[in-house]
């Protein structure tokens, strides 16, 4: 049946009023549990003394998210600000220029970052790979291209090239494994780009461009080479109408998002509880379910953030990112389930995709999801939970495959063709929401712990059958047909400005 599938308004605001009662129930059972054992010793490393005037201490538990908005933030806003000023004298000045000068402004900033040594170790990655992919071989470019990204990922290889780079800069490891690791995938970009190119091969300088992009360069995300060069190469730098404005308002929703995750983290140490096994195992089910949720959601909101920041940075620059990440509460299938939405373009154009077709042959997308998660996993840093994640996920992508081609035979398919639409859709949305819950589990141990994604099982699927599970199951269930009805209406807008076009 089709995504235009409308349910009755009534409906409609039943399911918005349980999800609402049911999220605030759940937030209240955590803001409990968070104010009663504020003081316990487990809590002492992870919750700091916050903003004073809350009478509230801070769940700090997230290292990256404090990273961020203390000791990076000065570095980001001087370095970011030096690129911005530069880039709108260029563009005013020479704007044939621009793309060199974001490379030799990166090039310096790296430089005066990081030191020459680790400089000289990137541009050896970028010398090696340029070499390769004048092969025009895409499997030999494909195979340099892991061979070294391995390099940055595995031991002993990792602290070997690491070892190079000396010093006593805080966030020098950070910086070290970022810019190497997203320097790898676009050195990887361009190869297979140039492979793609028919006549002749693109310059070398040209991939000093790509990679040197200040905004991009430690942190992502990744656009591929060929978006990348059409975009930074174009002649026309005027802005659509009320371009300015929508990068404004970017600007300050994420500024709002900042504020509002650091308020909740003196309320609701939704980071912080999760790593006390004994309290966690003291917490009622619905408390398990909103932890597991909430902790999802905010991983979301981190990169919708991080991305966000350095994205209003780009579009400045006239360029088009990659959008932020679909937000959890938006999902319920997997094959929409990324946090990082330049790696998952990535991933998809040149592995996913082409193996996989257009999606419908299970040996091709087992093949396809298979080698995806494999990349994927020396992209994230082989360990015991990685591998744990890598195989839930494809499991799932290809578990909805084998369940859509089965409910496609007969007599599935003729029952749901004399089934109204709305029917269909609601019958959908009961194993939309049971999907849903295997996209929360599968991803919260790779966020949390292996014993607290283990412990949110149990409790929700086997000691709190029947109550537990189909409550939650529910109210799962409620948010589904709300984004349904979302889907939908989005659906519709579409196909009206497509008509609009026509006429």
């Amino acid at each position: 049946m089709g995504i235009k599938a409308a349910l009755p308004k009534y409906e409609l605001y039943f399911y918005t009023l349980v999800l609402s009662l049911a999220g605030l129930w759940a937030a209240s059972w955590i803001f409990e549990a968070s104010s009663d054992n504020v003081n316990r010793k487990t809590f002492k490393e992870s919750v700091k003394p916050g903003w004073h005037y809350f009478g509230r201490k801070m769940d700090v538990a997230d290292f990256e998210w404090v990273m961020w908005f203390t000791k990076f933030r000065n570095h980001i806003v001087f370095a970011l600000s030096g690129h911005v000023i530069f880039a709108k004298i260029c563009s005013m000045a020479a704007p044939q220029l621009r793309s060199t000068v974001y490379m030799v402004y990166g090039m310096l900033a790296v430089l005066a970052t990081m030191g020459l040594t680790f400089t000289m170790l990137i541009l050896s990655h970028c010398v090696l790979l340029y070499s390769v992919s004048l092969s025009k071989q895409k499997w030999l470019c494909f195979a340099a291209g892991l061979c070294s990204l391995a390099t940055f990922k595995l031991e002993p290889f990792s602290s070997w090239q690491s070892g190079f780079v000396t010093g006593t800069f805080a966030l020098q490891d950070v910086l070290f494994y970022g810019g190497s690791g997203f320097t790898i995938m676009r050195c990887m970009s361009f190869a297979l780009e140039n492979y793609e190119k028919k006549d002749g091969n693109y310059s070398f300088l040209e991939l000093l461009k790509y990679n040197f992009y200040l905004p991009f360069f430690f942190f992502g995300p990744i656009m591929t080479f060929d978006r990348f060069h059409a975009q930074v190469n174009t002649p026309d730098l005027t802005r659509k109408e009320h371009e300015m404005w929508n990068i404004r308002i970017q600007a300050v929703l994420h500024l709002a998002a900042i504020v509002v995750v650091d308020v909740l983290f003196h309320f609701l140490y939704i980071l912080t509880i999760p790593s006390d096994m004994k309290l966690v195992k003291q917490l009622s089910d619905w408390s398990l379910a909103g932890l597991a949720y909430s902790n999802l959601v905010y991983d979301w909101v981190k990169a919708a953030v991080m991305f966000g920041v350095i994205n209003t940075v780009s579009r400045l620059d006239h360029l088009d990112p990659p959008q932020p990440p679909k937000c959890i509460t938006m999902l319920y299938v997997f094959a929409e389930t990324h946090f990082d939405r330049g790696i998952n373009d990535w991933l998809c154009k040149y592995v996913y995709d082409y193996l996989g077709g257009n999606h419908d042959n299970i040996v091709k997308e087992l093949l396809a999801t298979v080698c995806t998660f494999a990349v994927t996993t020396l992209w994230l840093g082989p360990c015991h939970v990685v591998y744990i994640w890598s195989f839930f996920n494809c499991f799932g992508l290809n578990f909805e495959l084998w369940v859509a081609k089965f409910f496609e035979l007969e007599p599935f398919a003729s029952m749901e063709a004399k089934m109204s639409e709305a029917t269909s859709r609601r019958i959908r949305g009961v194993f939309n929401a049971a999907n849903f819950w295997n996209i929360i589990l599968y991803n919260v141990l790779a966020l949390n712990s292996l014993d607290f994604a283990n412990l949110v099982f149990k409790r929700l699927i086997i000691t709190g059958f029947p109550l537990s599970t189909l409550s939650v199951l529910f109210v799962t269930y409620c948010g589904v047909q709300l984004i349904k009805e979302r889907e939908r209406r989005l659906a519709l807008e579409e196909e009206g400005a497509e008509k609009e076009k026509t006429e």
